[in-house]
């Protein structure tokens, strides 16, 4: 009855962590609109005309997109766009959307763009083009003490958010080979946000969770100053871009290219990189379409 009573107040106490972070909020980058070269040209005229950029995210994924906790969305990818906005002279509205919603809704034209630590995929790139700005891998996390191989974890309860490359990719494909040795598949757990499968290993509900590596870190950190112990396991698994998803085709996808290196060139990405810790996966050149790279 203790240690239940002792989850549920550590569940409590992680909820108000995780959406605290108002501290964090970076300030807006200075732009030299005297150096700043001719972008918001770029951009197509619909969106210039409105002045305001739609795009969808699916927080809460710490510390990419997230809620604080005066409940709006803060995060290393909306301060970046937020940046990229500025560079070409548009204003963010951010659209929270369940993340396997977005790129429909970009392709429907409801949203001009995504931000929500998509990785980009040559899948994906037949549905929306990607303008590259980060390098992520594959962490998985467990309780600290515990003895989980993410290379052997037949059997064992393994959470992941719901369609992401760990959900579709990743965990399926370490299970088919504990199936094909003769061994039990991974037992796939799915929530439909992150924070559902760290809270979901705090309560010991799974044994370990899959996530992007920035997230996973994050996760680690975050839970160490409540006292909660979990830590990160295994390599760093198949480092991809992410990108930002743009209609195929859309004149948006140069512009917004265009802008990223503009933030990378003048420093205000590294700026805002390790303002949220993440500059380990920090790149040097933006491109479009990057599966391949």
């Amino acid at each position: 009855m203790f240690g239940a009573l002792t989850a549920v107040v550590a569940l409590l106490s992680v909820t108000a962590c995780v959406n605290d972070e108002s501290h964090l909020d970076v300030a807006p980058i200075s732009v030299d609109v005297a150096e700043q070269p001719p972008l918001a040209a770029l951009v197509p005229v619909p969106v210039a005309e409105r002045g305001v950029l739609r795009v969808g995210t699916n927080p809460p994924y710490q510390p990419n997109e997230f809620k604080n906790k005066d409940g709006r969305i803060v995060g290393f990818d909306i301060d970046l766009f937020t940046a990229i906005g500025q560079v070409l002279g548009l204003r963010l509205q951010f659209l929270e959307s369940d993340f396997d919603k977005i790129i429909p809704a970009i392709q429907s034209g409801t949203y001009d763009a995504g931000i929500s630590s998509f990785t980009d995929t040559a899948e994906r790139e037949k549905q929306v083009d990607f303008v590259t700005y980060y390098r992520a891998g594959v962490q998985w996390v467990q309780r600290a003490g515990d003895d989980v191989d993410p290379d052997h974890a037949c059997g064992l309860k393994v959470g992941v958010q719901s369609t992401t490359v760990e959900d579709t990719d990743e965990v399926p494909a370490k299970s088919d080979v504990c199936v094909a040795a003769g061994e039990p598949p991974i037992d796939k757990q799915k929530f439909d946000a992150q924070d559902q499968a760290v809270t979901a290993l705090l309560l010991g509900k799974i044994d370990a969770f899959s996530a992007d590596s920035p997230v996973s870190a994050y996760a680690v950190k975050k839970t160490a100053k409540i006292g909660e112990d979990l830590e990160l396991v295994g390599p760093i698994y198949d480092a991809a871009p992410y990108g930002i998803p743009v209609p195929k085709g859309s004149p948006l996808a140069p512009a917004i290219q265009r802008a990223m290196q503009y933030l990378i060139d003048h420093g205000h990405y590294r700026t805002i990189a390790e303002h949220w810790g993440v500059e380990a996966g920090m790149i040097e050149t933006s491109k479009i379409n990057g599966a391949m790279e």
